[in-house]
């Protein structure tokens, strides 16, 4: 399916229409218009989410796991973002505002994409500091990312099955052209517009576009930016080792998609499997 033509041929109401996005929380919008101002107010970007009880204490919970790896616990929103930096508060608030979002819709196979999607992402941290010319919080907030149309398309759709790594499909299966089919809509696009509707960043919202057109990926440089592809190819790799480690097969994603990776980020199979022990040795992750 040719994503491109799809994201820019359908106006914004005709992309939703039926589906269940939540709008960008206030808090977002209102922390987004400070910091990115040429002048950032830490103080008052600190005020905001520290008059939100739940969000600084689940940003604070989020600081102090194992993934940031800090040797001072913040006790403060303010100590947080001192430790952290405004990049990266950034990154971790909308990801936790995301969790937030859809927390009314529990169910197994949501608690399962919540765990693969986490996991993958730190990985895709951990691995953005094994290649070159990756920034570790992009490639976890993208990781988070990438497949969040899944969410909306699971509260928006009572017969809608994603499609989680690891699980086991045909080869011929392709992810986004069963979803068209059976609901005219698929996740890469929905997951697109909701990561612009919630202020990520441009790269990003493209890269969630265009996350499983492998063929284009492969053969379509002139429309997909390098930056974008390696950011795509990075949280494939991250992907494989997640799937690897719990189910001890290669995903159907993986099977399609080694020879995209391996061109654009300049490394071999056995490169790979370095990288993948050395996740397991060193990460913390599992």
């Amino acid at each position: 399916m040719d994503q491109n033509n799809a994201f820019t041929d359908r106006d914004a109401e005709q992309v939703l229409a039926g589906i269940c996005i939540p709008p960008c929380p206030a808090i977002l919008t209102k922390l987004m218009r400070e910091m990115r101002g040429d002048e950032p107010d830490f103080n008052k970007i600190s005020q905001l989410i520290s008059e939100d009880a739940s969000l600084a204490a689940a940003m604070l919970r989020t600081v102090n796991s194992a993934f940031y790896g800090l040797r001072t616990q913040a006790v403060s929103v303010q100590q947080a973002m001192n430790l952290l930096g405004l990049r990266q508060v950034s990154q971790l608030i909308t990801g936790v505002l995301l969790r937030a979002a859809f927390s009314n819709g529990s169910s197994e196979r949501m608690d399962d994409y919540w765990e693969s999607s986490s996991t993958i992402a730190q990985i895709s941290a951990y691995l953005a500091g094994h290649f070159d010319g990756f920034n570790r919080d992009q490639a976890y907030t993208f990781a988070l990312f990438r497949d969040c149309g899944m969410l909306a398309m699971m509260d928006s759709y009572d017969n809608y099955k994603p499609v989680l790594p690891g699980d086991s499909l045909p080869d011929s299966d392709d992810i986004i052209a069963n979803e068209d089919k059976q609901h005219q809509m698929n996740h890469a696009l929905v997951g697109s517009n909701l990561a612009k509707i919630w202020l990520l960043p441009e790269d990003t919202q493209l890269s969630i576009l265009w996350h499983h057109d492998y063929i284009t990926l492969l053969q379509g440089r002139e429309k997909i930016p390098v930056a974008h592809a390696r950011q795509i190819a990075l949280a494939l790799v991250a992907e494989w080792i997640f799937v690897k480690q719990t189910t001890g097969i290669e995903s159907q994603d993986w099977r399609k998609s080694c020879v995209f990776v391996m061109e654009d980020l300049g490394t071999t199979a056995e490169e790979l499997d370095t990288a993948m022990t050395q996740t397991m040795q060193d990460s913390g992750i599992f």
